[in-house]
């Protein structure tokens, strides 16, 4: 019960923080919707049956006054529409927007340093959270919190309703109405523990697996493996499927539970009604009222069948995602250098996790605002680690990061299946066209731009499919242009291009920064000639820093891979 509560505290915390005056409303509106109806059934049964038996003479059919009892009927049912449609309307759009800001908090929580790398190990993660695991949570207000609120109303209704006529039937009728209606769901809820655990392992490995089988169709089809991969994905079809028919079959038992579960209700009252009605103590239409009521009050446990099955599915969600929102939502702003100082580094120290040494061990750096630095040294020497950890994406272990807000290029271009325009836009949303070609232009692309027939609306593929490498880094360096941070950290901007490709950026690139600070990582000669300081790490720790004239910095370009 412990694990539970503290499973469930974070998310129900941000349901209450966010839409509580909507959340509420809902409720009121649902326990409105539920007694209403059952006031409409009531009174509509003691409506007829009084004016049956005020029918059977004139005098007492002269004197019934049917306009009362029928404008309350007119009124319940309006009512009750009404309130059913405020309902749906206020729990929907709560929960929405509950959910909406679930997604922005998860979105953040993944901004901190070190998340981004654990969730490389598995991408598909970040769509399963952002999807399945938020998508489950809407059943614990919409399907749970709710219909229990009205249930417990009616129940409450129901028991005041037939204790006026005879305080035992109320009693009876209220108690045996909250163990079935809070017992069956339970049972339920335990039943389907395992087969929702089954549940969602199964549909976050068919999803997995059919995000292999379309992003590598091509290879393995090369390999010959696609028709085993078929299999695969087949096999998980038909383990999710069997999951679902056990959760099918315990929410059919639950509903049969209590079918049966109403009509013992039913038959009680019928029993109770009909000896006080024998007694003189009620009439028949009273009877009639209680009948209806009683018929009535067990409909809305019913629409607690879905919710417990479902329960398990919501606190696994609740279980991965609880974590992510219990950690600090915002990442500390970066400290400021002091004046003329891009950043500074002092006694820094990273180590990721499970790893045998220190990825940066004691650090102490400071560049110079304006300063061009390039990083050299050989593989697993910490250069990308340092400029991670310049542009706020690793988070130090020991020591004091001070910097200005920073860009990071990394080798790999990040292109998505959509426009040129949008593709540039996600450097800054509000770029307009003229703003978006001068990135263009100032990145050589604007001429292979102009000559697409749709222009900026030409739509890329998945990972920026139809244009060649070195447009599509050309492409990478537009949206750098557009990010207005006085610190740009280029993680080796030219590999894979050819020589005159890759001199044009550069010298393209050197154009454009202005007063920027420019800190890259290289083994290329040709990345590490317009530096005015050389940093050569090694395993960690920085080796030497050579300057611009001073003697072993041509020594130093000279270790570097020619072009």
């Amino acid at each position: 019960m412990t694990g539970l509560v503290r499973q469930l505290r974070p998310v129900a915390g941000l349901f209450l923080s966010g839409s509580r005056a909507m959340l509420i409303a809902g409720v009121l509106l649902s326990v409105a919707t539920a007694l209403c109806g059952i006031a409409l059934l009531g009174l509509s049964g003691w409506f007829i049956t009084a004016t049956g038996i005020a029918g059977l003479s004139a005098a007492t059919a002269l004197a019934f006054d049917v306009f009362v009892p029928s404008a309350g009927i007119r009124f319940l049912a309006l009512a009750r529409t009404a309130s059913r449609y405020g309902e749906r309307l206020t729990t929907h759009d709560a929960t929405l927007a509950v959910l909406a800001a679930l997604r922005e908090r998860l979105f953040r929580g993944w901004a901190q340093p070190g998340a981004a790398r654990d969730l490389v190990k598995r991408p598909a993660r970040l769509l399963f959270r952002l999807t399945l695991d938020i998508d489950a949570l809407d059943s614990l207000y919409l399907r749970v919190i709710v219909p229990i609120i009205g249930a417990c109303a009616v129940a409450l209704a129901a028991g005041v309703v037939l204790g006026l006529m005879q305080p035992l039937p109320g009693l009876s009728a209220a108690g045996f109405l909250i163990l079935a209606g809070a017992g069956l769901p339970a049972a339920a809820a335990v039943a389907a523990r395992r087969p929702a655990r089954r549940r969602a392992h199964g549909l976050e490995v068919l999803r997995s697996r059919a995000i292999d089988l379309v992003s590598g169709q091509t290879e393995w089809i090369m390999a010959g493996r696609l028709a085993a991969r078929q299999d695969g994905l087949a096999a998980a079809d038909r383990y999710l499927s069997e999951s679902d028919d056990a959760l099918n079959r315990i929410e059919v038992r639950t509903g049969a539970g209590f079918a049966v579960a109403g009509a013992l209700l039913l038959a009680g009252t019928l029993v109770a009604v009909a000896l006080l009605a024998e007694s003189g103590t009620i009439g028949a239409p009273v009877a009639a009222l209680g009948l209806l009521v009683t018929l009535a009050a067990m409909e809305p446990f019913a629409a607690l069948r879905r919710g417990a099955v479902e329960l398990g599915r919501t606190l696994i969600a609740a279980g991965r995602i609880a974590p992510r929102l219990a950690s600090p939502l915002e990442a500390a702003g970066p400290v400021a250098p002091p004046a003329g100082v891009a950043a500074r580094l002092e006694d820094v120290t990273v180590r990721y996790p499970g790893a045998a040494r220190p990825a940066l061990d004691a650090i102490t750096l400071t560049i110079g605002e304006g300063e061009r630095i390039a990083l050299i040294g050989a593989s697993g020497a910490g250069k990308s680690t340092l400029l991670g950890l310049l542009a706020g994406e690793v988070a130090p272990q020991a020591g004091q990061v001070a910097r200005r807000a920073a860009t990071l290029l990394t080798q790999r271009t990040e292109l998505f299946q959509d426009t040129l325009r949008d593709n540039l836009r996600l450097a800054d949303p509000r770029a307009d066209d003229a703003r978006l070609i001068e990135a263009l232009d100032a990145a050589g692309l604007r001429d292979d731009t102009e000559a697409l027939p749709n222009g900026l609306d030409t739509r890329l593929g998945e990972g920026g499919h139809g244009l060649s490498g070195g447009q599509a880094r050309r492409l990478a360096f537009a949206r750098l242009l557009l990010r207005p941070t006085p610190l740009w950290l280029l993680d080796e901007p030219t590999e894979g291009l050819d020589g005159m490709t890759a001199r044009d950026v550069l010298a393209r690139l050197g154009g454009s920064a202005g007063d920027r600070t420019i800190v890259v990582a290289t083994h290329i000669r040709r990345e590490a000639e317009a530096a005015e300081r050389l940093v050569i790490m090694d395993r960690g720790t920085i080796a030497a820093i050579i300057a611009r004239g001073e003697p072993g910095f041509q020594a130093a370009l000279a270790t570097l891979r020619p072009d």
